[in-house]
C-alpha cells in the first residue's frame, strides 16, 4: 500500500476531477492523467511506464462516473438510444484495439499524442460547441460506426470519455446539442469499460512493465484508481449544482488554459 499521503492526493484529485467535470461537462482525464502521472513519477515508476500507467489508471477511474452521467442525463430524456446503439459497437473496438496500440508506442509518443489533443480541446473551449446548422441528417449506420470507431480509438489513447469528439460529431448531423451532450454520456460507458479492460489485458502481457508493480491489474493502478472514482462520484453533483448559479463559459475558457499547463508540463517531465 502506498503511503498515506499518496492516497490522500488520489481521494483530492477524484474531488477535483468530479468537481470539474460536474462544473463544465467535461471528463477528467485532462486533469486526472497529467497529475497521476507526476504522482507515479514521484513514486518511482519509470518514465517508459508512467504514461500508461497514468491512462489505464485514469479510465477505470472513468468507470463510475461515467454511468453516473449516463443515468443522468437518460432520467432528462437527452440519451438518444437508436444513435447509442449505432455508435457502440464502434467505440466498443474502437476503444479496445487502440490499448494495444497504445501499450506498444513508448511513453514519450503517448505523451506527445495526449498534449497534441489537449490543444484541440482546449480550442474547442475557447470556440464553443457551434450550432449544427439543420442541413445534415444523421449518417447511416455503417459511417456511425466508423465515427466510432475513430472516437474510441482517440478517447483509449488519452483516457477521455469521448465528449470532445462526439458532441462536435453529433452536432455537425443536426443533432441538438443536449441531446448531443446526453447521448455522448451514454457511449461514455462503454468507452471506460473496453478501455479499462484492454489496459488492464496488455499491462498484464507486458512482462517487465507496469503489470509488475503491486496493486496494479496490468496497466490500471488499483489504489488510485478507486479512490479516484469515489472522489469523483461525490463531488460531480457539486459541480453540476454551481453550474447552475454562475456563468460557465469564462470558466470554460480558463479551464482550457489550465489543461495546456497541465499536458505540457506532462510532456516535459516524460521527456
Amino acid at each position: 500500500m502506498p503511503p498515506i499521503e499518496y492516497l490522500l492526493l488520489f481521494a483530492a484529485l477524484g474531488c477535483v476531477v468530479g468537481f470539474m467535470a460536474g462544473l463544465l461537462g467535461i471528463g477528467g482525464g485532462g486533469i486526472a492523467v497529467p497529475s497521476l502521472t507526476a504522482l507515479f513519477l514521484s513514486m518511482g515508476v519509470a518514465k517508459g511506464e508512467v504514461v500508461h500507467l497514468a491512462l489505464g489508471t485514469s479510465m477505470a477511474a472513468m468507470i463510475v462516473t461515467a454511468f453516473s452521467s449516463m443515468r443522468s442525463h437518460s432520467k432528462r430524456g437527452n440519451v438518444l438510444v437508436p444513435i447509442v446503439k449505432a455508435l457502440a459497437p464502434g467505440i466498443i473496438v474502437g476503444t479496445f484495439a487502440a490499448t494495444f496500440l497504445a501499450a506498444k508506442l513508448p511513453a514519450r509518443a503517448l505523451a506527445i499524442f495526449f498534449a497534441a489533443f489537449m490543444a484541440f480541446a482546449a480550442f474547442q473551449m475557447f470556440r464553443g460547441t457551434p450550432p449544427g446548422d439543420g442541413s445534415r441528417q444523421l449518417l447511416p449506420a455503417p459511417w456511425l460506426f466508423g465515427g466510432g470507431l475513430l472516437i474510441g480509438a482517440v478517447s483509449a489513447l488519452v483516457s477521455i470519455g469521448g465528449g470532445s469528439l462526439t458532441v462536435p460529431f453529433l452536432n455537425w448531423q443536426s443533432v441538438d446539442i443536449r441531446k448531443a451532450i446526453g447521448t455522448s454520456s451514454a457511449v461514455g460507458f462503454p468507452i471506460a469499460i473496453a478501455g479499462t479492460v484492454g489496459y488492464a489485458i496488455n499491462g498484464a502481457m507486458a512482462a517487465g512493465q507496469a503489470s509488475s508493480q503491486p496493486l496494479t491489474a496490468g496497466f490500471v493502478y488499483l489504489p488510485a484508481a478507486l479512490l479516484l472514482a469515489s472522489g469523483s462520484f461525490f463531488m460531480a453533483p457539486v459541480g453540476a449544482t454551481v453550474a447552475q448559479k454562475m456563468q460557465v463559459a469564462p470558466l470554460k475558457r480558463l479551464f482550457g488554459l489550465l489543461l495546456l499547463g497541465l499536458s505540457l508540463r506532462m510532456l516535459f517531465s516524460v521527456l
